[in-house]
């Protein structure tokens, strides 16, 4: 179990001890809610008064899934929970300097009052804080360790520490810092020091042996030694030093509601729900899973009537080997058993599905293995294929495939390009750009495979390549290592390949981010109308990208490493955006940073240690704090950050604790319908569900997230 016996019960007593002392609700009655049929309401109270910005948690078994939704207190401590299906809920509040208060059972129409519960000490407290507090306790290395003066390998600085602690390490895919991290679990058996516990934790699961390859490998096994250290202090009793605020303001109108969906062993990426262009396709319509490395089954939700059915996606090659081991992220086995499935092998993927998009007409388009890794002949030297001339690929390890949901017909693009991330152009061809495609632009003319059904002839790709002559146009070029030839142009490969891919709405420029992995972090902006390609690092003292999107006006937005949430706007740029200087350090002037929200790593100065995976633009109001509002994943904080007039808004999913995203997007399920019409969907993204509140035997989430007038709205 998540909560521990010790907490429970100290939550018991906290409980007897707070009950004579509390005020009784009667006194708030002229402060109540007018509850309608399908509406819970009512107050909550504590010792002094009125609870405000805490979190009221109605959930049901009685429906298909779990159910569950969630709202917070206004300023008098008053909530409502509109629009109930027809149940018998469990319903308690949550709330920081509290714990969970006694859960009572009500059904739709009903007036239920609630007696908050205070934490007795500050260890009770802390237990329902977001992540962020407890790993912020890490200690990070001083700079002064770095360049050959420790055991820390020469050629790494402290950027690449904190990247490593940060966005693209362990934490790339697990939320550390809730329980079951910062503690370790008695299944592994007893260690003489935290370091060599942590040596073992990391070869649990099938991606232990690229995790241990980091940790062990690039950075020489120093890692172990601090997450060891951090630990054990955790296990001595050692607390977060900061506390976090309750919602505030606009925070408190919130209405989040969960749906249960997969299976307690697999894990989901990503979901979606609409057209990332058009979001009323696919109004009310259900919800799409994809579970990556995990399984060939897609969950499929359909919010109208709780449920949850399954599609096992296929693939064009039967006898392929399963989408695991070399040239993947996962291993066929896991390297030791793992604490709660012991030597259980869990994945076992084909169609290794990362995303999926909609298209204007409700058809689903996923990057998804369709084949074994050996690219077909028209990919390789000596192929007639256009692009294949230009610049032939031997292998690919993930494609295209699509669904159509009404008649459940799935179709193979067998693309020549690898593929990871992908977003749908705004030209007449709806072109689909992909991301993962390493060394290259990679395309899929739509319009022409509905026409033809030829995936070759569908699908194009291009070079990366600097106008660093300056004429304007695509020349010659020299490759990567060569210097610049002041006839030609140069050729470059991106660090680690296009992660994000982000289609602007301005120009057709298609960009990217870029060096997530290796090489330097940056936005890549692509010209499909000259081939030619521009790039723009990241400027000190940011550092690291990883996930990112393009509002209306054509600047760029992305998850930094730093723990701040960065913008890029070409239009600011003052030199030339071509030529022998236009190489990545151009255009500092273009970018722009704002810090997240939450705590701070110690010894490194003013910081945040948030590690957000993605940041997604909300170009349509989708949502209702505007249009063009850039929102992150908070990773370590259970939930997203918005950043609305300059400001930085919390959206936090405080239930099930540990809830990690990897991506969110939003849908109008109706314009005339108001805050109840919109909304964004987003799903619990960590490879290791079964680590979050709830343990071994809990599922995924599928969330929908939307945005009231106030907290009473109904």
């Amino acid at each position: 179990m998540f909560v521990t016996k010790a907490l429970a019960r100290l939550t018991m007593c906290a409980g007897l001890m707070a009950l004579p002392s509390a005020i009784s609700t009667a006194v708030y009655a002229q402060q109540t809610v007018t509850v309608g049929a399908t509406d819970i309401g009512g107050t909550v109270v504590g010792a002094a008064g009125p609870e405000a910005g805490v979190w009221v948690i109605a959930e049901t078994t009685d429906l298909p899934t779990k159910f569950a939704r969630i709202v917070v207190t206004d300023d008098s401590g008053r909530y409502l929970v509109p629009d109930l299906p027809t149940a018998s809920y469990s319903v308690w509040v949550r709330g920081y300097g509290l714990v969970d208060s006694a859960k009572l059972t009500a059904k739709p129409g009903q007036l239920l009052n609630h007696t908050a519960v205070p934490a007795t000490n500050e260890a009770a407290a802390a237990h329902y804080y977001p992540a962020i507090y407890w790993y912020a306790m890490m200690k990070i290395p001083p700079a002064s360790e770095f360049g050959g003066k420790s055991s820390i390998p020469e050629k790494l600085t402290q950027n690449d520490w904190l990247k490593q602690m940060k966005n693209i390490g362990c934490i790339g895919c697990h939320q550390l810092g809730q329980e079951s991290t910062r503690t370790i679990p008695g299944a592994f058996g007893k260690f003489d020091s935290g370091e060599a516990a942590w040596m073992r934790r990391v070869q649990s699961g099938q991606s232990g042996e690229q995790m241990t390859n980091q940790l062990a490998g690039n950075f020489g096994g120093v890692p172990f030694g601090y997450l060891g250290d951090w630990t054990d202090r955790v296990a001595k009793g050692e607390l977060p030093k900061a506390k976090p605020p309750r919602p505030q303001g606009v925070e408190r109108n919130i209405v989040i509601t969960s749906w249960e969906w997969s299976t307690p062993d697999k894990y989901l990426h990503d979901l979606i729900s609409s057209d990332r262009r058009h979001p009323t396709v696919n109004a009310y319509g259900p919800l799409y899973g994809s579970p990556e490395y995990s399984t060939d089954n897609m969950p499929i939700l359909d919010p109208k009537t709780n449920t949850v059915s399954v599609f096992k996606m296929p693939v064009a090659d039967p006898e392929m080997p399963e989408s695991l081991g070399p040239g993947h992220a996962g291993s066929v086995k896991p390297l030791e058993p793992s604490a709660y499935w012991g030597e259980g092998k869990l994945w076992d993927t084909r169609a290794n599905n990362h995303n999926s998009m909609f298209d204007e007409k409700g058809r689903l388009w996923l990057s998804a293995t369709v084949r074994g890794m050996d690219n077909p002949a028209f990919c390789k030297p000596g192929s007639d294929h256009p692009s294949a001339k230009a610049f032939p690929l031997e292998k690919s390890a993930r494609q295209v495939a699509m669904l159509d949901p009404k008649t459940m017909k799935y179709s193979f693009i067998n693309t020549c390009f690898a593929t990871h991330h992908l977003q749908f152009g705004y030209d007449a061809n709806d072109t689909l750009w992909l991301s993962g495609t390493g060394p290259v632009a990679g395309w899929v003319n739509t319009r022409m495979f509905d026409e033809t059904g030829d995936a070759a002839k569908s699908q194009g790709w291009s070079p990366f390549v600097l106008d660093t002559n300056g004429n304007g146009k695509r020349d010659d070029y020299v490759e990567p290592n060569a210097p610049l030839d002041p006839a030609k142009d140069k050729r470059i490969v991106p660090g680690s390949g296009p992660y994000a891919v982000m289609p602007s709405p301005v120009d057709g420029s298609i960009w990217y981010t870029v060096g997530i992995f290796g090489g330097p972090p940056a936005f890549l902006r692509f010209d499909p109308a000259t081939g030619l390609s521009e790039v723009f690092n990241v400027p000190a003292p940011a550092f690291g990208i990883r996930g990112g999107d393009i509002d209306k006006n054509g600047v760029v937005w992305a998850s930094l490493s730093s723990g701040h949430l960065g913008s890029f706007d070409r239009r600011k740029c003052k030199a030339p955006l071509n030529g022998p200087n236009a190489t990545g350090n151009h255009c500092p002037e273009g970018w722009a940073i704002y810090q997240y929200p939450g705590p701070g790593f110690e010894g490194i100065g003013e910081n945040s240690a948030e590690s957000s995976y993605y940041t997604w633009v909300d170009q349509h109001n989708t949502f209702g704090l505007g249009e063009n509002i850039p929102m992150s994943t908070a990773n370590l904080g259970d939930g997203f950050v918005a950043l609305k007039d300059g400001k930085m808004v919390t959206i936090r999913i405080p239930y099930p604790l540990s809830f990690y995203a990897k991506g969110l997007d939003g849908r109008i399920d109706d314009p005339n319908a108001g805050w109840k019409g919109r909304g964004l969907w987003s799903t619990n993204g960590d490879r290791t569900p079964w680590l979050k509140e709830g343990g071994k035997g809990s599922r995924p989430r599928a969330v929908h997230i939307q945005f009231r007038p106030d907290p009473l709205a109904n």
